[in-house]
């Protein structure tokens, strides 16, 4: 049988055994977990000394406290941790966290840590219902065998399957390779060789960099503590902590001291010829060189040819060459160490920024400076070490496995470097790693909102009254007012100065809008406003003169946005890319509407032309809300029968739009069915008879009530349609609603349309049964929905021939080339247009198309 074979076997098996405990509680884990760290943490004594009898490498106390530090700080940090089930439970927002195992993982072992590592990923594994498959070095198959076998027994003894811990027994790079290719996850840790390897092997792979960690003492430091810390950490199993110092750069100020505290902790500082004598034998073949790893300074010392005294703890090579040419500038995996001297903390940063890059990038770094007074000295050395551990006045060997010297790094002998250093992860690695996480998400509706001006005033008659507000509850110093200059040429705007004058309060007449404002009169707007300084911005007339003073307002306000960032289109307001800056710290909105159509009083909207390529940009932000709202029906008696009629029917469209819209609610379907009710019962007689004032009324909050409820429901698709037939043909914009909207109605009332709108709460197509409930509001009745829609449709139709709205595009004038020229532009531009979101169906482009030409050629039923 080859080792593939074997491989296959033992696997299939301990998959049995995984698939078994991956059912067991999080009670039932946590005890086995215990036990098994229990029986290592006994066993840590005769582990260390087999391991260093079978390697011949390290020291038999600190390997004492590696096993120790493997069994019981690993338990400790995550005896407490959920790995079983539900994680976490969110009833608000919807979701479950579920943890699941990841199922046979394949732990490779180095001959450096062969005990202490096999116990951490052991733990880790048992921890989280995972099997684990140990393949040992086969220099230290014997001990990390053992470990295995202690761990396994005691695991059974508390209930794991039999099978849940296996190992090669006489390990073989072709086993292991069979094992990396066949398991469900590789935990490796050992050398680049095996790393790679395991990154090859075509599993998910968690692997950990070479190291090669510069120490840095900067001239603010503690020099003996510094010395102290990198000596115990340098000697700590004789230096085979992939964390531990390799080089110390030292500032000159410093280094004589700390040369000097060196030789007395027992650091030999090797002559120059001494110190050629160790480069040679660091390196065999360009690689560091097996004979030295984990051996004493004194045996490094001998096998150099040299004699130093037997309690010579660390050979200090004093260098000057950190590039990858000097045997010094690599990592050693023993108790030798590169001795820097600089003339700058500049020039020391540049020392370890290199000798990580070339050797030990992603792993560890380590400054030793004064933490109360050298704080931008920390942070300087944290911003270049591209190093997924820093540690600070800490022996770096203890510091970076997490949990001696500092308490919030995970313990861990599996240390990631993340992208650097060619790994899947920068941290170091732990029980989340070894945990596939589901999370469950319940629907959620949206949080939703109705918000309107802070004050709306209305009844006919209201304005001086509602005026006075600007002396006495907002001491108004200065208004600019924004009209068009039929409004102010008729005098119809005096209504509003005059007033003032009466207030003594100073004010200025801005009366350039034209009937489609464009971004150069908003920008004309906003310079004078910056002239006059006002704090209170009067928009007097129709949606033209509110959406040009919406726009100046921004621009008076934050001179230096950017119009097209506003323009930006957005899905969810709330997560626009672009958020709107916050309005109102200079001045006050007021919107006066002396038309019945456009609620642009009491909307966050504004349509502005740029007027360079003739674009509509339809702006939404509840930032260009006003803050007040006058809506008095006398100034609304006076509008001719062609404003009437396409003011009301855009009115009529902003609420059928917004009742049908993926967005409404119960607080914008109130507004817009009393709007429907109105404008059907008094449009006519306003068209008739504009000088009847109750059906201006009527009309009037018609209007105000739809604007309330698109402002919060938003719009759909005849909008989209709308805007473009305007800003492409120069069709009056409620003359465009008029005739898309009952084509729109038929197109979203599909009981399967090709693609829905797209909003939580919008749970299924629904248009044709909000469509009915508009139709028996308003009085339409019928045995089925289909007579209900229909009714409606007729309504709709009957309506317009009442005001004059012809029954084609093609009626109005605008050719068949010139319409047939911009059609596919009109498509894009329609489809990309802010309404089109909140449509009930979302449109195809070419359905776009398709009703653009229907309602060019095909006259209106009625």
């Amino acid at each position: 049988m080859d080792a593939k074979e074997q491989i296959c076997q033992a696997l299939s098996r301990m998959k049995k055994a995984q698939q078994d405990y991956a059912g067991f509680s999080q009670e039932q884990v946590d005890e086995i977990f215990r036990c098994a760290a229990l029986a290592a943490n006994r066993m840590r004594i005769p582990l260390a000394e087999l391991a260093v009898k079978e390697t011949g490498m390290g020291v038999v106390e600190d390997k004492v406290i590696k096993n120790h530090y493997a069994a019981e700080y690993i338990y400790n940090a995550y005896k407490h941790t959920r790995t079983c089930g539900v994680l976490d439970r969110d009833t608000s927002y919807g979701t479950m966290q579920i943890a699941e195992p990841i199922g046979v993982i394949a732990a490779v072992i180095p001959t450096t840590n062969p005990t202490s590592t096999a116990i951490f990923k052991i733990l880790l594994c048992l921890k989280t219902r995972n099997a684990v498959m140990i393949s040992p070095h086969p220099k230290a198959k014997k001990c990390t065998i053992q470990a295995a076998r202690i761990m396994l027994e005691a695991a059974v003894k508390a209930g794991a399957p039999e099978g849940i811990i296996g190992w090669i027994e006489e390990p073989s790079l072709e086993q292991t390779q069979a094992l990396m290719q066949q398991a469900d996850m590789i935990l490796a840790t050992g050398g680049p060789g095996m790393v790679n390897a395991a990154y090859s092997s075509g599993k998910p792979a968690l692997g950990v960099g070479a190291g090669n960690v510069p120490a840095v003492i900067d001239e603010s430091a503690d020099v003996r503590m510094a010395v102290s810390s990198i000596i115990h950490s340098k000697t700590f199993d004789n230096g085979m902590i992939c964390a531990s110092e390799q080089s110390v750069i030292v500032p000159s100020v410093l280094y004589d001291a700390v040369v000097s505290e060196m030789r007395l902790r027992g650091g030999r500082i090797l002559s120059e010829e001494e110190t050629k004598a160790v480069r040679r034998i660091l390196l065999k073949d360009g690689a560091l060189n097996g004979a030295i790893v984990g051996q004493s300074a004194v045996k490094i010392a001998e096998l150099a040819g040299l004699s130093v005294p037997a309690d010579t703890k660390v050979l200090v090579g004093e260098v000057t060459d950190f590039t990858p040419e000097e045997p010094f500038a690599h990592e050693k995996l023993s108790p030798v160490l590169a001795l820097y001297r600089t003339e700058s903390f500049e020039q020391s940063l540049e020392i370890a920024d290199r000798l990580i890059q070339d050797g030990g990038y992603g792993h560890t770094a380590s400054l030793f400076v004064d933490t109360v007074h050298q704080q931008e000295r920390l942070c300087q050395f944290a911003h270049r070490m591209k190093a997924c551990r820093i540690v600070i006045n800490t022996p770096s060997s203890h510091g970076g496995i997490g949990d001696l010297y500092n308490f919030n790094l995970a313990p861990s002998l599996t240390l990631g470097c993340g992208s650097w250093g060619g790994n899947s992860i920068s941290d170091n690695v732990g029980v989340k790693h070894l945990l596939n996480i589901k999370m469950v998400a319940e629907r959620r509706e949206n949080m939703l909102w109705f918000r309107t001006p802070s004050k709306v005033y209305f009844k006919r008659g209201c304005l001086p009254v509602a005026l006075l507000e600007l002396r006495e509850v907002y001491k108004a110093r200065r208004v600019f007012v924004v009209t068009d200059s039929f409004l102010f040429k008729s005098g119809m705007v005096s209504c509003v100065t005059d007033r003032l004058h009466e207030m003594d309060i100073p004010y200025q007449v801005y009366s350039d809008v034209e009937p489609d404002p464009t971004l150069s009169s908003a920008k004309d707007g906003a310079e004078q406003m910056r002239a006059f300084s006002p704090d209170v911005i009067l928009a007097f007339g129709g949606g033209s003169a509110m959406d040009a003073a919406k726009i100046m307002w921004v621009l008076y306000e934050h001179p230096d946005v950017d119009f097209m960032d506003m323009a930006m289109r957005f899905s969810d307001i709330r997560k626009r890319v672009y958020p709107f800056p916050e309005m109102g710290k200079q001045s006050i909105f007021v919107a006066v509407p002396t038309s019945s159509g456009t609620g642009s009083e009491v909307t966050p909207f504004a349509v502005i032309t740029d007027e360079s390529d003739g674009t509509k940009y339809p702006l939404a932000d509840y930032a260009l809300m006003p803050h007040m709202a006058i809506v008095d029906t006398d100034l609304m008696m006076s509008q001719p029968k062609g404003l009437t009629a396409a003011s009301g029917i855009d009115a009529l469209t902003h609420a059928l739009e917004a009742y049908a819209s993926v967005m409404a609610t119960d607080y914008t379907d109130g507004m817009a069915l009393q709007a429907l009710r109105n404008i059907f019962q008094y449009l006519p007689a306003c068209y008739e008879d504009g000088t009847d004032p109750a059906a201006r009324e009527k009309m009037a909050s018609a209007a105000t009530m739809a604007g309330m409820a698109f402002a919060n429901a938003f719009l759909g698709l005849c909008h989209s349609m709308a805007h473009k037939l305007g800003a492409f043909h120069h069709l009056p914009h409620g003359v465009a609603n008029a005739l898309l909207i009952t084509e729109v109605m038929r197109f979203n009332v599909s009981p399967s349309p090709k693609k829905m709108g797209t909003f939580s709460q919008y749970a299924f197509p629904n248009a044709m049964a909000r469509y009915c409930e508009c139709a028996r509001y308003v009085g339409v009745t019928g045995d089925s929905e289909e007579e209900l829609f229909e009714g409606l449709i007729e309504k709709i139709d009957a309506l317009r021939k009442q005001i004059g709205i012809r029954d084609s595009v093609q009626m109005y004038g605008i050719k068949e080339e010139d319409f047939l020229r911009s059609l596919d532009e009109m498509t894009k531009q329609a489809f990309d247009d802010q309404c089109t979101g909140a449509n009930p169906r979302y449109p195809l482009m070419s359905e776009i198309r398709e009703l653009y030409l229907r309602v060019y050629y095909s006259p209106q039923k009625g």
